[in-house]
């Protein structure tokens, strides 16, 4: 979601390109501070709406817009800073943004309760708006359940509930995951055929859906998850080029490696989805790309890579 704008206050990418880090203050059994810390997009300079929800700047055609995914992970970066000092400005923000994804949960053209992007977006073609996103739904679902927990307001519990309901359906019925016939379960970061399985978007969705279960401890909240994180584990191996990390199984042949940005994202993802699920598959692939990353001659090949696939492809 980092677009490919020049880089200036307000712009979108102010808010993408914080440096990713492991929260270690995170709770992994209860719904405590998040699983990243989300420092830098705490300091987002704005713009917000008068509510003090952020918006981001695409610039051009698009220009400024309210996005779910940065509105909830805005409210979780609050959300981490509260729970370390308990300052109230921290709590209000927090607070701002699930109430904004309160209001803000719509059906889609299926009928099914989305957070819904109204802006048209570059991916492998132009994502028409209004377009739903597994991401954005994840992150919601984290800073809803912390919402629930903190307040024990009915509204956020409810929309939760709403919420989960998009990942039990097929993205070709209108849902957010991609139910494939040998059982493989992929939430879908966007919702294009044949189907991307953008992995930062997939690792974020899922902590989503544990966080789900963490609260309402609904069985087909846990059954969803653990049937993620199977997925996950039969097909790591696919995004691994041997000195590079991937950023979707994309249908080209060439394949779409990552930045360096979305690399190190990967090996973040990775060690804090460890934490959860106790998977030593997923600490021995964050230690495997953390070697690649340290060579330079894997960074300038894949940068290389980068360039060659945009020149095809996008």
């Amino acid at each position: 979601m980092a677009g490919t704008y020049v880089l200036r206050r307000g712009s979108n990418l102010t808010f993408w390109h914080e440096q990713p880090a492991v929260n270690p203050r995170a709770s992994l059994d209860a719904l405590g501070e998040y699983y990243m810390t989300f420092r830098d997009k705490a300091d987002y300079p704005g713009p917000f709406d008068q509510d003090g929800v952020p918006m981001l700047d695409y610039a051009g055609d698009v220009g400024i817009q309210y996005n779910p995914i940065a509105v909830a992970q805005y409210g979780l970066a609050h959300w981490n800073l509260f729970r370390q000092n308990g300052a109230e400005t921290h709590r209000a923000r927090f607070l701002a943004q699930a109430d904004w994804l309160v209001r803000n949960l719509e059906p889609n053209k299926h009928g099914l309760p989305v957070w819904t992007h109204h802006f048209d977006w570059e991916y492998r073609f132009t994502l028409r708006a209004p377009w739903d996103s597994g991401l954005a739904q994840g992150c919601a679902l984290s800073c809803l359940a912390r919402a629930a927990q903190l307040t024990g307001d009915q509204r956020y519990v409810t929309a939760l509930r709403e919420g989960f309901r998009a990942f039990l359906v097929d993205m070709r019925q209108g849902g957010l995951c991609d139910y494939e016939a040998n059982g493989d379960v992929w939430i879908e970061e966007t919702i294009v055929e044949p189907p991307s399985h953008i992995l930062n978007g997939f690792l974020w969705a899922l902590w989503g859906l544990w966080d789900y279960w963490l609260l309402t401890a609904d069985p087909k909240g846990r059954e969803l998850f653990d049937r993620c994180v199977v997925t996950l584990k039969r097909n790591l191996g696919r995004f691994d080029t041997g000195s590079w990390s991937l950023y979707e199984l994309s249908p080209y042949r060439l394949k779409m490696v990552t930045s360096p940005f979305y690399h190190k994202l990967h090996i973040v993802q990775l060690r804090a989805t460890h934490l959860i699920t106790k998977e030593p598959v997923f600490q021995e692939f964050a230690d495997r790309w953390e070697q690649y990353r340290a060579s330079r001659w894997n960074r300038q090949k894949n940068l290389i890579a980068k360039g060659l696939f945009k020149v095809f492809h996008y």
